[in-house]
This record gives structure tokens, sequence and C-alpha cells, in this order.
């Protein structure tokens, strides 16, 4: 274990603060989802496959990683998205087992729409949360 130095008030004090801007983000997060008929859960699917680098598209199991949860439950996921026809989904190119998730039309101005808010959300946060990589939420233009 490395030697560091105790916990003083401060610490408690900013750990605190963090975790309670961050639940407050995530509180404004569900209640935006939730204001468009969607759940937190729907809007993050959306979230996680129009941001995934390089490609329009997302395969189950890179969901299932950016959602932090199991295979099955992303799938579960991805179904009920598909019903609410938010989603499409297609065999992948080159390994046909693989399953790519894409956004619907619907979908995708569903998704345009939160993320505008929670992008405007975010500015308002941007003292508390240095956002790496989005240098354009950030007030001072500089990323974290």
């Amino acid at each position: 274990m490395t030697n560091t130095p105790p916990l003083e008030q401060v610490d408690f004090e900013a750990l605190s603060e963090f975790r309670y801007q961050l639940r407050r983000f995530l509180r404004f997060s569900e209640d935006a989802a939730q204001s468009v008929g969607l759940t937190p859960l729907h809007y993050l699917v959306l979230l996680h496959i129009k941001g995934f680098p390089g490609q329009d598209w997302a395969t189950v199991g890179q969901l299932a990683e950016r959602l932090q949860t199991q295979h099955h439950g992303a799938v579960a996921l991805v179904s009920r998205c598909e019903k609410a026809g938010l989603v499409t989904r297609s065999p992948g190119v080159e390994d046909r087992r693989q399953v790519r998730v894409r956004l619907t039309e619907v979908g995708e101005k569903q998704l345009r729409h939160l993320a505008e808010l929670h992008r405007n959300e975010l500015r308002s946060l941007s003292n508390v949360f240095k956002v790496a990589r989005i240098s354009a939420f950030n007030d001072s233009g500089n990323a974290a």
C-alpha cells in the first residue's frame, strides 16, 4: 500500500461536493429523458451508439461495456429500444455473429434534443466538472 497522507476534513468535503454535483447532473438527466417519454437507460443507449468513436453504430458488446452491464442485460435493453422504434439491429459485416445497433431517425431526433439539454446543463456545471476531450463544454475552453 502506498504511503498517503491521512484524510482531512477538506478531503471529505471535496468528495461530498463532487458526489452531490454528480448526483444532481444524473437526476437532471433522468428527468430530461423521462420528459420526452424515454427511460434514462434508453437515453444512454442512444448516446453510446452515437458517441462510439469512429463508427455510426455500436455492437451489443460495446454497449454492455459502456453501460457497465452484463451482455444479456444490454440485449434486453436494445430489444426494448428497438420495439420503441429508436434503434435497428443488423448482422456484422466481417462477423455475422456480431450485432450492430444503429439509431433510427426517431432515435436520432430524440437523442439530439436530449444531448442539447445535457450540454447546456454540463456547461452550467463547468466549474464543478472538467470533461476531458470535450473542451467545448468547459467555459475556459481547456480540457481537464
